[in-house]
């Protein structure tokens, strides 16, 4: 009897921490990849998991700056675009202006920390809704892509390493038989790095606070405007990070990608259980959000279900995902 009320009790504690969240959606996940592996038996090939793998590295580190975004209570639109426009201005820094490749790499990620400090300076000095805001720059982004690259890609060819970045293999150099690609070891480094921010540093507490409840922290003594632009502006770097990737991957950033990535990223942290009220998430959750949003795409196109379908049912699961977690928050 003792030990049946003991675990009663444990069940409020286990949904409000989220890890009920995180384990459907682990699940989830389990079941995807074993339905596929049935349905398909070139799903399980080791060239297709690498392909799932490095499909996420692009969206799983635009889903965790979507993550910090979200965990205040806010909603960030733009990160596809701003992805975008990272990747164009690390051709102009590398191509047009040849300079070398670590100055393309920290001038995509400047560029991410400069447009993620506007669009905080929106929200958290001139009360502009989330939404509105990021809607905004989501098109001035789209906009200074085009104008800035004059409609055409920009290519790599003529910087060395560059696709090494996403593409090359430190772990295959040392382990021939797992080549995983770089791409997802920065995810996870980008991961680990998050994670550690959210959970050991005034800033993540501050994240919390504000999305928990933004008034009580203002009374608090906390600067709550400034510490938003903090956030925005981390979030916008780590889309720089993403920018470099795809570019890395396609060897080219072009200047018309990135519109609807922001759909994959923000259902991707839903599915991990951070809730869109703010206030609560985790960066392993939207690991595995990410990862079911890259099994879930690859898996239908190996089933060859058209490009069409596959945008309904990523619509559908934004909205499943809404709703489990209303019911998770009654």
């Amino acid at each position: 009897m003792n030990t049946t009320v003991s675990t009663l009790g444990f069940l409020p504690a286990l949904r409000q921490s989220g890890t009920a969240h995180k384990l459907l959606a682990f699940a989830s996940l389990m079941v995807l990849v074993a339905g596929f592996s049935v349905a398909s038996p070139n799903f399980l090939q080791t060239s297709n998991i690498l392909a799932i793998l490095q499909a996420t590295s692009v969206n799983g580190v635009l889903a965790i700056a979507a993550t910090l975004v979200i965990i205040t209570g806010g909603i960030d639109l733009s990160v596809g675009t701003l992805m975008t426009f990272c990747a164009v201005i690390a051709g102009v820094v590398l191509t047009f202006l040849g300079l070398p490749l670590l100055l393309g790499v920290a001038g995509a990620i400047l560029a991410g920390a400069a447009c993620g400090a506007v669009s905080g300076t929106f929200v958290a000095r001139f009360r502009i809704p989330p939404f509105i805001a990021t809607l905004g720059m989501m098109l001035i982004l789209k906009g200074l892509s085009l104008v800035i690259s004059g409609t055409r890609p920009i290519y790599f060819n003529d910087t060395p390493g560059f696709t090494d970045i996403a593409q090359g293999s430190l772990i295959g150099r040392i382990l021939p038989a797992a080549p995983v690609p770089n791409g997802v070891l920065i995810l996870f480094l980008v991961a680990i790095a998050a994670s550690f921010v959210l959970a050991k540093t005034p800033l993540g507490r501050y994240a919390f606070a504000l999305g928990s409840n933004e008034e009580a922290a203002r009374l608090s003594g906390v600067n709550t405007a400034g510490w938003k632009v903090v956030i925005y502006s981390l979030s916008g770097a780590i889309c720089g990070i993403a920018g470099i990737l795809i570019a890395s991957r396609l060897n080219s950033a072009q200047p018309a990608l990135g519109q609807g990535y922001e759909l994959d990223a923000i259902a991707a942290v839903v599915i991990g259980g951070t809730s869109l009220s703010g206030g609560k998430g985790t960066i392993i959750g939207t690991l595995i959000g990410a990862l079911v949003m890259s099994v879930l795409a690859n898996g239908l196109r190996i089933l060859s279900v058209a490009q069409e379908w596959q945008t309904v049912v990523t619509g559908g699961i934004i909205i499943l995902a809404v709703y489990v977690d209303m019911l998770r928050r009654r």
